[in-house]
C-alpha cells in the first residue's frame, strides 16, 4: 500500500477500466486501499487488468459491461456488491472519444450519434443510478464523471456529449445529495494518451500547447489521476456538482 490509504475499506466501480485512464484510476485507487470492480465492454482486457492487480496483492474483480445496457450495468454492480459488500466510489470513465465523433452530426449519421450518446450520456445515468442504492446504504459515496474541455468549446457531437456530462454532474449532484453522495467531474484537456498521440501529429500537438495552454507541457496521465484521487476522497467532502478542468489553463472561463 502507498503511504496514503485514503480508500482503505472502500470499493470503487470503474467503467472502461481495462485500459487507458480507467486502468490508471484502478491502479491508483488500489494502491490507496480500495477494492476495484473493473467494468469494461472488453471482457478480456478487464480480466487481464484484474489479474494484474491481484498479482500485485490488490483486490479486484472484472465484470464485462456495456454501459449503454442497463441490464449489464446492473449485473456488474450486483457482482461487485456480492464480491466486496458494496460500492463507495463510481468513476464513469467509459466513453467514445475518437476523432470520428468530432465531425458534423450530418456526416456522423444518426446510428453513430445514438451510439455516442448511449455511451457518453445514458451510460453515466445508468451506472450512477445502479450504484446509488449501495452507496446510500453505506452512508454516502462519491461519483466522478469524465467530461472534456471539448464540452466547453466545441460544437461537434463529441463536444455536445461532454457538455451533457457537465450538466448531468450538476443534476445528479442535486438529486443524490439526500443520500450523501457527491457528484463531480473532470474535464481533461489535450492529454498525451496513446489515442491522442496516435491521432495528432507531433507538430500539431506542440502547436496547440504553445498557442493555447498557459502551462507549456503535455498533459500526462498523472495529472488526471491526481485530480481523481482528490475529488473521490474525503479531502473533497465539501465539493459537489463541480467540473474541474485539468487542462494547463485552456480554456479559461469566468
Amino acid at each position: 500500500m502507498g503511504s496514503d490509504n485514503r480508500f482503505e475499506d472502500k470499493v470503487a466501480f470503474i467503467t472502461g477500466a481495462g485500459a487507458g485512464f480507467g486502468r490508471a484510476f484502478a491502479e491508483a485507487l488500489a494502491r490507496e486501499g480500495a477494492a476495484i470492480v473493473i467494468a469494461d465492454i472488453d471482457g478480456d482486457a478487464g480480466e487481464r487488468a484484474a489479474k494484474e492487480l491481484e498479482a500485485s496483492g490488490y483486490r479486484a474483480l472484472a465484470a464485462r459491461c456495456d454501459v449503454a445496457d442497463e441490464d449489464q450495468v446492473q449485473a456488474a454492480v450486483d457482482a461487485g456488491i456480492a464480491q466486496f459488500g458494496g460500492i463507495d466510489v463510481l468513476i464513469n470513465n467509459a466513453g467514445k472519444h475518437l476523432m470520428k465523433y468530432n465531425q458534423p452530426f450530418a456526416q456522423l449519421g444518426m446510428d453513430e450519434v445514438r451510439v455516442l450518446f448511449d455511451v457518453n450520456v445514458i451510460g453515466v445515468v445508468a451506472c450512477t443510478l445502479a450504484c446509488q442504492p449501495s452507496m446510500a446504504e453505506r452512508g454516502g459515496g462519491s461519483v466522478l464523471n469524465i467530461s472534456s474541455i471539448a464540452g466547453h468549446m466545441s460544437a461537434t457531437p463529441y463536444g455536445v456529449s461532454k457538455l451533457a456530462v457537465k450538466g448531468l454532474t450538476i443534476a445528479l449532484a442535486r438529486e443524490l445529495s439526500g443520500s450523501n453522495i457527491r457528484v463531480n467531474a473532470i474535464a481533461p484537456g489535450l492529454m498525451a494518451t496513446e489515442n491522442a498521440v496516435g491521432e495528432l501529429p507531433d507538430e500539431l500537438f506542440d502547436q496547440f500547447i504553445n498557442q493555447n495552454q498557459l502551462v507549456h507541457r503535455r498533459g500526462e496521465m498523472r495529472d488526471i489521476v491526481n485530480a481523481m484521487l482528490y475529488l473521490c476522497s474525503e479531502e473533497a467532502s465539501f465539493i459537489t456538482g463541480e467540473t474541474l478542468s485539468v487542462s494547463g489553463g485552456f480554456p479559461l472561463q469566468l
